[in-house]
């Protein structure tokens, strides 16, 4: 069972990026998917959640109108479609799982972590 998370790179201010979690031994099929971010000596953080049951998403108030979460038909990829984007917004990015939305927001409900991939935002 395994996530790993790509799309990554350097890319000028203002860019975009479109990262993907692909899931390995089992389909996203979790009541909850998500995108977090760590930058350089600050706390893990969530960027945007996805309820599977819903649609209820819940996002980073500094990724608002810029950052999309999507996941595809079959139930094994999530992405993370990033636009507008601003050097604040370097850090490592993970994809999780897990059994509800808010919790999943609260770092309370993570089933599976996945491996981070770096963006990187800079002239």
């Amino acid at each position: 069972v395994q996530l790993q998370a790509s799309g990554g790179g350097l890319v000028q201010p203002g860019g975009s990026l479109r990262l993907s979690c692909a899931a390995s031994g089992f389909t996203l099929n979790f009541p909850a998917i998500g995108w977090f971010r760590q930058a350089p000596g600050k706390e893990r953080e969530g960027v945007s959640c996805l309820s599977s049951l819903n649609d209820i998403t819940y996002e980073a108030d500094s990724v608002k109108g810029r950052f999309t979460i999507s996941r595809d038909d079959v139930k094994t990829t999530v992405y993370l479609q990033m636009n507008s984007l601003k050097p604040e917004d370097t850090a490592v990015y993970y994809c999780a799982v897990g059994s509800g939305v808010l919790r999943l927001w609260n770092f309370r409900g993570v089933d599976y972590w996945g491996q981070g991939t770096q963006v990187t935002v800079s002239s």
